[in-house]
């Protein structure tokens, strides 16, 4: 057993819980469990192996499907019991074909509000697609095929409209046209070959800076 595993508490069947989380947007994609030969064949592989309990077997998320899970990074919880596993994603984590396994809005009472980095994650999605495929009519397709200079234009133009809406202290069209800029932002992210990770990088890094 390595050392990393001796500070980790393994439950009286020697499993631990291993949650995933996906670094391009946050997502919380699936829980499933680990023991201590499906942990150390992690950390050897870099990808993501469970031990499944029900086929009591070890097994490589992705084996079958090919959506491999990439790690990144990996943190224990206080107690040591509960895992965080930072992962690249190569395909949806779900069997169902979702993105993630959480998917499923359950009521509670109130009103349920949008989640930042999960509207974001599935807005990139959309506009890589509308990349892709160009469909007609589309205006995401259209930013596309005109190019990286209409593109820049659309964003510094949004970017007017919001130290405007700011200026004014509109709030509801400081919201609308942030919405605006956030999505031209992402489009040129996308044009350029830029992921959310690679923001967080370098946010990181002058985080690190900061006094």
């Amino acid at each position: 057993m390595s050392d990393i595993a001796k500070g980790l508490q393994f439950d009286d069947d020697g499993l631990i819980p291993a949650v995933l989380q996906s670094i391009e947007d946050g997502r919380v994609l699936m829980v499933a469990y680990m023991n201590r030969e499906s942990f150390a064949k992690t950390l050897e592989t870099g990808e993501v192996h469970f031990w499944s309990r029900s086929r009591r077997e070890l097994w490589r998320k992705g084996a079958t499907s090919g959506n491999l899970m990439k790690v990144i990074g990996m943190r224990a919880d206080c107690d040591g019991d509960c895992l965080l596993v930072f992962v690249q994603p190569e395909g949806p984590a779900c069997h169902t074909g979702e993105t993630s396994c959480f998917y499923r809005p359950l009521p509670t009472g109130g009103p349920e509000r949008a989640v930042l980095f999960e509207t974001m994650g599935e807005l990139a999605g959309v506009i890589r697609s509308r990349k892709k495929e160009r469909p007609s009519g589309s205006y995401t397709a259209t930013l596309f095929d005109e190019g990286l200079d209409r593109i820049a234009k659309k964003l510094g133009e949004e970017a007017v409209e919001v130290v405007i809406a700011g200026k004014n202290q509109d709030r509801d069209e400081l919201i609308r046209e942030s919405a605006d800029l956030v999505y031209h932002l992402l489009v040129l992210w996308e044009h350029s070959g830029l992921s959310f990770s690679d923001i967080a990088e370098e946010l990181s890094r002058r985080r690190r800076q900061m006094k």
